[in-house]
């Protein structure tokens, strides 16, 4: 999309961005962030507004006086997103606990696991069994684009680790489809590592069940 938006910047008129965001606004009550503007058909591309105006997004807004935030990353709008993933977040691993415990006694489910004395890199559940160990590491993204970058940031964070057992990322929004996630996992340029995978919930309690003879 954002290549795609490259080529049009000479048919941005500013009243034509402005029906843009009104567009938008109609259809979700708000105005959109800097990557529903790259994903939007009907606005230039975030980059674009950035070179063409003067203090890019929030100077756009401001000057379209477009109400609500001019800045999406500061003030309440950033608090209010911030507690909001923090609730969600809590939620997630809240179902994927209890899920694991019908699988796994209690006392095989460490929550919340370091893997270095630093405690710089950790792991939402790790995961004792006869069977081998494994590690859980929760995450959400928005959609099949943010999943990119989500991995990539989890990766970074295992970098220089070479671990002996499983580290499963467990994408957890049932929007994204096993065969979205295959796709993107064979056609990564920076490959997991042997002991990296990405599942959703589902296939993880497939996984439990194939690997340590669940019923």
């Amino acid at each position: 999309m954002q290549k795609q938006k490259e080529g049009n910047g000479e048919r941005w008129t500013l009243e034509k961005i402005k029906l843009g965001f009104e567009n938008f606004f109609k259809k979700h009550g708000r105005y959109p962030t800097a990557t529903e503007i790259d994903e939007d058909k009907n606005l230039p591309s975030s980059r674009q507004i950035q070179r063409r105006f003067v203090g890019g997004l929030p100077a756009l807004r401001k000057q379209l006086k477009l109400d609500g935030p001019e800045d999406f990353t500061k003030g309440s709008f950033s608090s209010k997103r911030a507690l909001m993933i923090s609730k969600r977040a809590h939620r997630l691993e809240k179902e994927v606990y209890n899920d694991l415990a019908k699988m796994f006694e209690a006392k095989n489910i460490h929550r919340e696991f370091f893997f270095t004395d630093d405690r710089r890199t950790r792991t939402d559940f790790f995961i004792y069994s006869d069977k081998g160990d494994f590690s859980v590491d929760v995450f959400y993204p928005k959609d099949i684009n943010n999943l990119t970058g989500c991995i990539n940031s989890k990766m970074r964070s295992y970098r220089g680790l070479d671990l002996k057992y499983p580290v499963i990322f467990l994408m957890m929004n049932p929007e994204i489809k096993e065969e979205e996630i295959e796709r993107f996992v064979n056609n990564k340029k920076n490959k997991l590592q042997t002991y990296q995978r990405v599942m959703t919930l589902g296939r993880l309690k497939e996984y439990c069940k194939e690997n340590h003879h669940l019923s």
